[in-house]
């Protein structure tokens, strides 16, 4: 009885969407995964916890992952083919995390960034200041008809000193996706009591498993058996909006 107990104990739980818009599994183009056999390995845990479609978003970052259409695409298919030949069936799309830069500027003005679904871009911001022209920027992907998601919003430090930017920033319509790993403590205090912040305010508007690499999959294990993750769950479902982009994605 024991061992019964303690194995069913040990079993993820599972999320209560089904769409992830966040995730590095792309092989070999970015700081995410490095092979076709280790995405396949952290796409079918993926669908262990109860995920049906991934959008998949390679960074693309000036002067550290100067990815383009043609190398994003490429990749793609050499992961759509391992999943094809390995027998492992899951809806799969892609699209980018986007830097805001100079790069990003290039691309939304020569119209080759690819949408997430319908009008909707990721983009991010550097780890080490807020755009000094982001307000601009963003203005710029409004006016080329998207709507911008920043992802993690949690984990610019340079906005814990400054709440009021969140609220500015997303008065402004920038929705944001918080990452489930901020949630599970991965990064930090900090950047969890933040995320925490955002959903009380119901700034959370998409949740992301910005998933790179093994580790995260064991600390997405943990997380998805514990009591945050109740926690968070009965604050968000029925809120965050992931499963709305069910459709395939436009260039």
């Amino acid at each position: 009885m024991l061992k019964i107990f303690s194995k069913k104990s040990e079993e993820a739980a599972k999320l209560f969407f089904k769409t992830d818009i966040h995730s590095h599994v792309v092989p070999g183009i970015d700081d995410g995964s490095p092979s076709v056999e280790r995405s396949l390995e952290l796409i079918a845990r993926m669908k262990s916890w109860g995920l049906e479609k991934l959008i998949v978003t390679p960074h693309v970052t000036q002067d550290t992952f100067e990815n383009t259409p043609e190398i994003i695409s490429e990749a793609y298919g050499t992961l759509q083919s391992g999943l094809q030949d390995a027998g492992i069936e899951i809806d799969m799309d892609y699209s980018a995390e986007y830097r805001i830069d100079e790069m990003f500027v290039e691309q939304l003005e020569g119209g080759i960034v690819r949408r997430l679904h319908g009008d909707y871009l990721l983009v991010e911001n550097s780890y080490i200041q807020e755009p000094y022209n982001i307000d601009q920027i963003l203005f710029q992907v409004s006016m080329k008809g998207y709507h911008p998601i920043l992802a993690h919003p949690e984990r610019y430090m340079y906005y814990y000193d400054k709440p009021k930017r969140y609220n500015d920033l997303h008065s402004k319509g920038i929705l944001f996706q918080v990452n489930l790993l901020s949630l599970a403590g991965y990064y930090g205090k900090e950047a969890k009591k933040v995320a925490e912040m955002l959903i009380e305010k119901d700034y959370v508007d998409y949740l992301g498993t910005d998933l790179h690499r093994r580790t995260h999959v064991e600390v997405m294990d943990k997380y998805l058996r514990s009591k945050d993750y109740r926690r968070h769950r009965e604050k968000l479902e029925g809120r965050i909006k992931n499963d709305e982009m069910r459709g395939p994605s436009e260039k």
